[in-house]
């Protein structure tokens, strides 16, 4: 099982090497620019602090809990379609590159989904993995998700084509 910790401002580094790196963001539309990711990662620490946005990340061992392998993420937003419909939960995960392959996201994302079950307020879970994306479809696939279809969705001002996967946590 893996361990689950918030965001702390800390984890600045690992932002910088999830959020600026070509490999790590090349279906996200390509690198984030460096600027600017302090104030991201001041605004997730808020956000995880007043449980609004759960932003975990992810330990792969508690003896070494400043060492993370990547980020689990759930967190409501105003549907992209304009609808006045209610709030769309949605998670979001990435592993670092030496961690990839080794069913820390799997287990991160299930972690987080059985807490959010508990929890009783996110609902509808959705997730937007990348169209080519095989490793996060098939975290999708294995965890119960249902298959919706593609979609395109918005990240950082990016348009990306993506497979829409939804789990009900109800």
């Amino acid at each position: 099982m893996v361990l689950l910790r918030d965001v702390g401002l800390g984890d600045l580094d690992a932002y910088v090497r999830m959020r600026c790196d070509p490999v790590m963001m090349a279906e996200l539309g390509g690198p984030l620019p460096r600027e600017g990711i302090e104030a991201k990662v001041r605004l997730d620490v808020e956000q995880a602090a007043a449980g609004i946005w759960w932003i975990k990340m992810i330990v792969p061992d508690e003896a070494a809990p400043q060492v993370v392998a990547g980020q689990v993420s759930l967190w409501q937003h105003d549907a992209d379609d304009g609808s006045d419909g209610e709030p769309v939960s949605e998670v979001g995960w990435m592993v670092l590159p030496e961690f990839q392959g080794r069913g820390f996201g799997r287990d991160a994302v299930r972690s987080l989904l059985e807490l959010a079950r508990e929890d009783g307020r996110w609902g509808l879970v959705h997730a937007f993995p990348g169209v080519p994306n095989a490793p996060s479809n098939g975290i999708c696939r294995s965890l119960g998700f249902t298959f919706v279809g593609e979609q395109e969705v918005e990240f950082a001002g990016r348009l990306l084509r993506t497979n829409h996967w939804t789990l009900d946590l109800g």
